[in-house]
């Protein structure tokens, strides 16, 4: 198992929130023209969201070749960004649309929509709940049949909020985040909303690789960020059977398996 993070955040007695190193395991091909907004992962297989007016999709990929296996289209109008699992079927949220798609996991047809009062950003699960990020520092807890909000939770390093939570990821109790657009990953505990850790990715895709990166895709983009910055780290699933979490970014050529090795850099 992945070995996650008994440290505390702003402990009592001041110490700060440590930084934990990882290990890449295995490096994998990515379509280098996914915005990747969302990732999650069962039994083999990788499921994407991708963002942007005109291009937001929702895939399966075999991991091993980056081959997408079933592609869904968004309509054009919606930029479509963070997903997730939920029995048997894909959860995927829109930007500024206030509701968010549900599709059959085995073919992606479509089986509804659902409402959120926030932006959608990111979404994740704990089996239980549904846990929704919209770019601030609050984590909101759904009721998975009438998607009410049930509670937040402000994410708090210390006494300082932590914003710009994009795409999330349950794993093994924690809630990890990427935050937007930097190279970090921030670990949450959910019952407080208290940073329990840091990964920081940065590097992991090389100067070189980012000369793979399909640039065209932005073309006529009404960007928000600097050209470079817009293929920041986003993408975030996780491997019950290893521990192991599949990270990539916006428009990334490759696909990382890693593990975190608990030692604090």
């Amino acid at each position: 198992m992945v070995l996650l993070l008994v440290a505390c955040s702003s402990l009592p007695t001041g110490g700060r929130v440590p930084e934990y190193s990882y290990r890449v395991v295995k490096t994998y091909p990515h379509d280098p023209s996914a915005f990747t907004e969302g990732l999650a992962y069962r039994d083999g297989i990788l499921y994407e969201g991708t963002g942007l007016p005109g291009c937001s999709t929702l895939r399966k990929v075999d991991p091993e070749t980056g081959r997408v296996l079933l592609n869904k289209k968004v309509p054009d109008r919606y930029f479509a960004e963070g997903i997730t699992l939920f029995d048997n079927c894909v959860l995927q949220l829109t930007e500024e649309g206030r509701f968010g798609y549900i599709y059959q996991i085995d073919d992606f047809t479509r089986a509804g929509k659902f409402p959120y009062r926030t932006k959608g950003w990111g979404i994740t699960t704990d089996g239980k709940v549904l846990i929704l990020s919209d770019g601030s520092a609050n984590l909101y807890f759904l009721d998975p049949e009438t998607y009410e909000e049930i509670r937040r939770v402000e994410v708090r390093d210390g006494n300082r909020p932590v914003a710009k939570l994009n795409e999330l990821e349950y794993a093994e109790g924690e809630i990890y985040a990427n935050v937007w657009p930097t190279s970090r990953i921030v670990i949450i505990s959910p019952a407080t909303g208290l940073v329990t850790g840091w990964l920081d990715m940065k590097g992991l895709l090389s100067d070189q690789d980012r000369k793979m990166i399909d640039w065209s895709v932005l073309k006529g983009m009404n960007l928000s960020l600097p050209l470079k910055e817009e293929a920041c780290l986003n993408g975030i699933a996780y491997d019950p059977e290893t521990g192991h979490l599949f990270v990539t970014g916006k428009l990334w050529p490759k696909l990382f398996e890693i593990e975190i090795t608990g030692e604090p850099r």
